[in-house]
């Protein structure tokens, strides 16, 4: 079990939590407004140094040029790291050519990408994925073909779906009370809400976070995100790194 490095400030939390993510429900409590001013960020388990699985490159300065074409001489994004929630900037990595990555960007629309220098990052691995099937409201974790973990999850409702797609986490929130709307712990997602473009604030982020509504799991509650138990959340905490990829299923 990897220990999970909780560090004090509050921005990425007060970020997260004020309603960047897109997690509130009209059934019962609204997460995107729940407190932040003593929200702890949190550093995810280290990602693991193996060959194989998914690649993860993290910015080694201040801010990073993404290009638009492999090759480009011109920037067609400058992103910053720390994010705008605080925490190191990080991408999935899609391809390799020579001296650049196309990366997964974190921005409108989802499944944008685009090409770094990878002399601007550094490069980690993992052969954990997480898998959602909003059809069956479950998630799964994923070690190789090694099921590690399965649990419940609530989705989107209504005119506020959880999207389909492949993501990643983009960092990882301790809220300020456990048994709070968020609960234990809430990891930012690399996507945003289709239908939202901004919510409590914020730009309507996605998040796979806990939950004070245990009975709710198995249903469409939210705004669009992933709620999963508190025992789910405090293990993906300690056993996920930042970049591990996440695929919601059609």
């Amino acid at each position: 079990m990897r220990h999970v490095k909780i560090y004090t400030g509050a921005l990425l939390a007060a970020g997260l939590l004020a309603g960047t993510a897109a997690c509130g429900s009209s059934s019962g409590g609204t997460s995107g407004s729940g407190p932040s001013k003593t929200a702890q960020p949190a550093a995810a388990a280290e990602p693991q140094q193996r060959q194989g699985g998914a690649e993860i490159a993290t910015v080694r300065g201040r801010q990073i040029a993404v290009h638009r074409h492999k090759g480009d001489s011109a920037a067609w994004k400058t992103l910053s790291s720390p994010n705008e929630m605080g925490a190191t900037r990080v991408f999935l990595v899609d391809a390799k050519d020579g001296d650049w990555l196309k990366v997964l960007l974190p921005v409108r629309p989802n499944g944008s990408t685009g090409w770094v220098k990878a002399s601007d990052v550094k490069l980690t691995s993992t052969t954990r994925r997480v898998e959602i099937d909003p059809q069956m409201f479950t998630f799964t974790v994923f070690d190789g073909d090694k099921v590690l973990r399965t649990g419940k999850v609530a989705t989107g409702e209504g005119g506020t779906p959880t999207p389909a797609g492949r993501f990643y986490f983009t960092e990882l929130v301790r809220p300020p009370n456990p048994n709070g709307a968020y609960g234990a712990y809430a990891f930012g997602l690399s996507g945003f809400s289709p239908t939202l473009q901004t919510f409590a604030g914020g730009p309507g982020q996605l998040a796979v976070h806990g939950t004070n509504q245990a009975s709710a799991l198995g249903g469409k509650v939210s705004h669009g995100c992933v709620r999963v138990s508190n025992d789910d959340i405090t293990w993906m905490a300690k056993n996920l790194a930042i970049g591990t990829p996440v695929v919601v299923k059609e």
